[in-house]
């Protein structure tokens, strides 16, 4: 496969804050790989570097092998998390005006769009804004997808189509970098790049991310109580159905409990992406 996108050590500083700390990523024709961390994390900044819309402080960023520049960026199909729309024009005026600045040439808009065209974006409700930002960035057939918390606010059939339509674009060779809070995203991703202030904390398959990783389920008759107890002990505690997962050994989880006259029954089972992504954000950035 191909390399799309790449970052070299790079580094990004405001002052004495470190924003972006010696990130190595690389995005593949026909994979999605998905960036992952908390708010403040610097997912954003890294996207903004990897597109050229921020000056790096250290290393380097290539789009297509080459710096990025106007001709690389036409190869680009990018939804910021403000969506990039200007809201006093209509959806069909921004339709016109982003084909016009990549030199595209002018399909009708998607049907899924085309009743609201001549609304102005700003008074359209988000969802349907957000659809209008994704439309545009697939309307002149991108060979990289760069997709900053496209989901949020989204619905889930909405959620759904969105990530359809991702998975599709893949399959035709294009390459996608999508940040994401949702743990159910993060899965459908051929590689994670989890960061941690700044830096990459973890990195992989899905399965590579989580490893050998492992949390105690809890089965407990007043499991409600026994959740206000981890719970009030520090404990990050999961409720599945009636069973609690929370991180730490059996012994531990079972001497609480004990203690507070509440009997359960515990065994260590492998942790989900999502204890996995708490355990590696709790370590921190890898030395």
């Amino acid at each position: 496969m191909a390399v799309l996108a790449e970052t070299r050590g790079v580094a990004k500083h405001f002052g004495a804050l470190s924003a972006v700390d010696s990130v190595d990523l690389a995005v593949s024709s026909g994979e999605v790989v998905g960036l992952l961390g908390s708010n403040g994390a610097g997912k954003t900044t890294l996207i903004r570097l990897l597109l050229g819309l921020l000056r790096p402080s250290g290393g380097e960023t290539l789009l297509f092998g080459a710096l990025p520049s106007m001709s690389t960026r036409r190869r680009v199909g990018y939804v910021p998390q403000t969506l990039g729309l200007y809201d006093d024009m209509t959806v069909q005026e921004n339709w016109t005006f982003t084909a016009a600045a990549f030199g595209s040439a002018r399909p009708a808009l998607p049907e899924s769009v085309r009743g609201s065209k001549d609304e102005l974006v700003g008074s359209l409700p988000l969802g349907l804004q957000r659809r209008v930002a994704f439309a545009v960035a697939f309307s002149h057939n991108p060979e990289l997808l760069v997709l900053d918390e496209p989901t949020s606010g989204v619905g889930p059939l909405s959620r759904a189509r969105l990530w359809q339509d991702i998975r599709d674009s893949a399959e035709h060779g294009t390459g996608v970098l999508v940040s994401t809070h949702n743990m159910e995203e993060a899965e459908q991703c051929d590689r994670l790049v989890v960061m941690v202030d700044g830096r990459v904390a973890a990195e992989g398959a899905v399965a590579d991310v989580i490893g050998s990783r492992t949390v105690v389920q809890v089965t407990c008759d007043d499991w409600r109580r026994a959740f206000a107890v981890l719970d009030a002990d520090g404990l990050v505690v999961q409720v599945q159905g009636e069973l609690l997962r929370v991180p730490g050994s059996p012994r531990q989880v079972e001497d609480l409990l004990a203690g507070h006259d509440l009997p359960a029954a515990v065994a260590t089972v492998p942790a989900n992406l999502e204890e996995a992504f708490v355990s590696v954000v709790s370590r921190g950035p890898r030395p």
